[in-house]
């Protein structure tokens, strides 16, 4: 595997903060990121994964019932990781790029990498490591049946684009990429969506897009969680 970055030197952002209330009444009593495949949680099948793919460091961005998610993973240790909290419960969840913002003090890597933690996928997150010339690397997948039209396109140069072109597909963004911390310059505390900025960041070609097409499922409603749940007691 052809890494420029050490995954071992590269610390993971897991994003685990939000309300999940399209997986109410779920979520009402516990964070999505606690909801389970089998027997794993969705966060868990996240940390093992990693461990095995030689991560070890892991920062969790929590907000929602924000105490269950340290009092289920603790320190990381059992899982031979070292887990930091970055706790927005204060002021509520702060959206993506809000939430990223308020996690730098803890992350350790420039670039790090950031995984939606309610999305099961089997990709190899190392994947990612290649050198970044760019602010940021993007996974893209097929497009799921709750976003047909799908997100940005990727040119002959594996940049993102906004632009329509009969010779290039939209995907959807797959809640995993690979950031610069300069993605983040200019921007106050507090709550910021992470769309707008990749808006301006495509229109500056600043933007790598990586497709995936492996498993990949976002696990945004109870019928999704089910439905994977059924596929996973098949497999």
């Amino acid at each position: 595997m052809n890494s420029f970055y050490q995954a071992k030197k590269t610390t993971v952002v897991l994003l685990a903060a939000g309300h999940g209330k399209r997986m109410l009444p779920l979520t009402e009593t516990t964070p999505k990121p606690l909801l389970k495949i089998g027997s794993d949680t969705l966060i868990e099948h996240h940390l093992r994964r990693l461990k095995h793919q030689g991560f070890e460091d892991v920062v969790i961005n929590i907000a929602h019932l924000a105490k269950q998610i340290p009092e289920h993973l603790g320190s990381g240790a059992r899982y031979g990781l070292r887990i930091q909290y970055s706790d927005e419960s204060a002021t509520g969840p702060l959206e993506t790029a809000g939430g990223l913002h308020n996690a730098l003090p803890l992350i350790n890597s420039d670039p790090f990498l950031c995984i939606n933690a309610d999305i099961w996928t089997d990709l190899d997150f190392r994947t990612l490591l290649a050198e970044l010339s760019f602010t940021g690397r993007l996974v893209m997948v097929a497009n799921p049946a709750h976003n047909p039209n799908g997100d940005f396109a990727i040119d002959n140069r594996e940049m993102l684009t906004t632009k329509e072109s009969e010779n290039l597909t939209k995907w959807t963004y797959s809640g995993v990429a690979l950031y610069k911390k300069e993605l983040f310059n200019g921007l106050n505390p507090g709550k910021h969506a992470l769309a707008p900025i990749f808006r301006q960041l495509i229109a500056k070609r600043q933007l790598e897009g990586m497709h995936y097409n492996g498993v990949w499922n976002d696990i945004g409603t109870p019928e999704r969680l089910a439905e994977l749940n059924q596929r996973h007691k098949i497999s």
